[in-house]
């Protein structure tokens, strides 16, 4: 027990830096690749009742559609060999080189840096434990 509180203790003394993202992560951009992209947003058209659109070359060729929330859903096919199937969400940050830089110093991989993605913002895919996760400024 003693040295749980030491280390409880000792943790709290560090320093901390000031967070990059939003102290409430919001998810402005939900990207699902599957390989039956339109049997894909059939599902979730259904799950939500949104209605997805014509796909949008500067998403990937992804059919996207609003959530009542905002968050920007987009359904998509894999583009290259070493795409596969995933669901990503990319949390909104004011920053995105810096939220790139902290999560590179906090361990992640950059997996693609900060990329403009036509006029709907930039994002980064950055991967840690095998993880992926999405960043987007816009």
């Amino acid at each position: 027990l003693l040295s749980v509180t030491a280390a409880v203790t000792q943790r709290s003394s560090v320093k901390r830096q000031r967070s990059v993202l939003p102290t409430m992560a919001t998810v402005h951009y939900l990207e699902v690749v599957s390989n039956e992209r339109d049997a894909t947003c059939a599902f979730y058209e259904a799950l939500w009742g949104v209605c997805f659109g014509d796909e949008v070359a500067e998403m990937g060729k992804a059919r996207t559609a609003s959530r009542p929330d905002g968050t920007l859903v987009g359904i998509r096919k894999p583009l290259a060999d070493h795409d596969s199937p995933i669901v990503r969400s990319y949390v909104a940050v004011e920053d995105i080189e810096a939220a790139a830089k902290a999560a590179e110093a906090a361990g992640a991989m950059i997996a693609y840096p900060p990329t403009k993605q036509g006029e709907y913002g930039t994002f980064a895919i950055v991967i840690l434990d095998g993880v992926q996760h999405g960043l987007w400024q816009g």
